[in-house]
């Protein structure tokens, strides 16, 4: 099973987003938030949803998602 050590290349992984790891399903070095957009190295990557199979690149990024409206009443 390759995990978050096991990537290779440089361009846009492919993941499955598991209970507590992730596995590499297709080579690369990074994969993209849900939310933002933006760049997550697979070394640096922390937050996803493995119902949703998606990355998210910060602790604000998971809860835009999956608290919406709670996010807009704070801005």
């Amino acid at each position: 099973m390759l995990n978050k050590f096991g990537s290779s290349g440089h361009g846009e992984a492919k993941v499955q987003y598991l209970d507590g790891d992730f596995r590499v399903t297709s080579p690369g070095s990074y994969v993209h938030c849900a939310i933002s957009g933006e760049r997550i190295p697979l070394e640096e990557l922390k937050y996803w949803s493995v119902d949703r199979q998606e990355a998210y690149a910060t602790p604000q990024t998971v809860l835009q998602r999956h608290f919406p409206d709670a996010m807009k009443s704070e801005g």
